[in-house]
């Protein structure tokens, strides 16, 4: 009797088991079935993964593109309204919204805006280090910064904040005091207008031609300035791209078409220009003589030398030739980008974190806390520690004007 009781539980139990079984996974349908209904249901979720799937599609990199849209409720109707650069997002978005709901309205702006900003969509930097942010707020992240005298395009206006491209296609936002906004025939005027390049790391415009007048601004080594061709003892009159005006050191200066024809980017050349660097504190977003990160570090060497980068070391990392890595460098030169990061696996997409330039002897420089020289040789007291997570090398000489991101400032139109 003991034995067929134990029996009779143990099939009880099973039957209990299979039917707990049978009624989580009734439960996990009926969770899946809920959820497909809501999301078919409700409208926000909908449109947010319309516009979701969009943006991946044409504009995955806010650097490059932008397709900044948002769905929301006014009045009882669904509008989904925003700004993109690409016609054919927009296109695909009308398109989704016909299919999804013909109720939904799409009041998505092409930029340039020129419904908003007429026909001013040209413009230059204003401030000796002009600031951009990836939001247009102070509390958004900074982006990246240009030199006064940069020639951007204006996208768009939001407050007292400009969304701009940069001349290497960067986009971000800066305050409306950082760019004098441009109509093309003014923009034109200002690129054939004499200038000069800033060739002091640091130097006032003052009001007067000597020492103790009052100051204008500020103006650091790559700035371009508007000269009047007046000249009082050492100094010379110009006039910044918002149409300040004061005076300025000539010794600071080089007519800006001289410095630009004198440029010649050799490997001696590259490494002078970023010893110069030697010891200039980090800023992350910094890519001025005031401080660099690490692309941005690059990015301006190569700059004061005539060539034109893309911004982020991601970004620096696709272009140019690629340098196999021997045992003992030996195939790389001076002036090639080092860029450190994580490999790509079966699991992971390759990330590059970090860029500096090669000097040779298994030597290079770069901006990490400060800009410094470290080595790649593990025996040497200088060792950089991310030296194991070397990814790739790229080589920029010779490659300029050959490919997109290595753009030399002479055949650049916006020059």
């Amino acid at each position: 009797m003991q034995i067929s009781k134990n029996k009779t539980m143990k099939r009880g139990t099973s039957w209990l088991k299979i039917l707990f079984c049978i009624g989580a996974i009734a439960f996990a349908i009926l969770l899946l079935t809920t959820s497909c209904q809501q999301k078919d249901t409700d409208p926000a979720a909908k449109y947010k993964e319309i516009i979701a799937e969009i943006k991946k599609e044409y504009a995955p990199d806010r650097r490059d593109k932008t397709f900044d849209v948002t769905a929301e409720e006014k009045d009882g109707q669904w509008v989904v309204s925003g700004s993109t650069t690409e016609a054919a997002a927009l296109d695909a978005l009308r398109e989704r919204l016909e299919q999804a709901d013909k109720k939904a309205v799409a009041e998505v702006r092409m930029l340039p805006d020129t419904a908003q900003l007429g026909d001013r969509t040209w413009g230059v930097a204003t401030l000796s280090s002009t600031s951009l942010r990836y939001g247009a707020n102070y509390s958004a992240e900074m982006a990246t910064q240009v030199p006064m005298g940069t020639p951007l395009r204006v996208l768009e206006k939001r407050s007292y904040w400009y969304r701009v491209i940069t001349p290497e296609g960067y986009t971000a936002w800066t305050t409306t005091t950082g760019v004098s906004r441009m109509n093309e025939t003014e923009f034109e005027a200002w690129k054939a207008t004499d200038k000069v390049m800033v060739t002091a790391d640091f130097v006032q415009v003052l009001e007067q031609p000597k020492a103790d007048a009052a100051t204008v601004s500020d103006a650091i080594l790559g700035n371009i300035l508007a000269v009047d061709h007046q000249s009082r003892g050492q100094y010379i009159a110009v006039h910044l791209p918002d149409g300040r005006q004061g005076w300025i050191l000539r010794s600071a200066t080089v007519p800006f078409d001289k410095w630009l024809d004198s440029r010649n980017p050799t490997e001696a050349n590259i490494l002078t220009t970023a010893f110069h660097f030697n010891g200039y504190p980090y800023l992350w977003g910094g890519t001025t003589t005031k401080a660099v990160d690490c692309s941005g570090f690059t990015k301006t060497v190569y700059f004061l030398n005539g060539i034109i980068l893309r911004r982020d070391a991601s970004q620096q990392a696709k272009t140019g030739t690629e340098i196999e890595v021997t045992d003992n460098f030996e195939n790389l030169r001076p002036g090639d980008l080092l860029f450190f990061g994580r490999k790509a696996t079966a699991e992971k997409k390759e990330s590059i974190t970090h860029v500096g330039i090669y000097m040779g002897d298994q030597r290079f420089i770069h901006s990490a806390s400060r800009v410094k020289i470290n080595s790649l040789n593990p025996e040497a007291e200088d060792y950089y520690d991310g030296s194991k997570n070397l990814v790739r090398v790229r080589r920029i000489l010779g490659n300029q004007d050959q490919e997109t991101g290595i753009t030399s400032i002479k055949n650049h139109p916006w020059y």
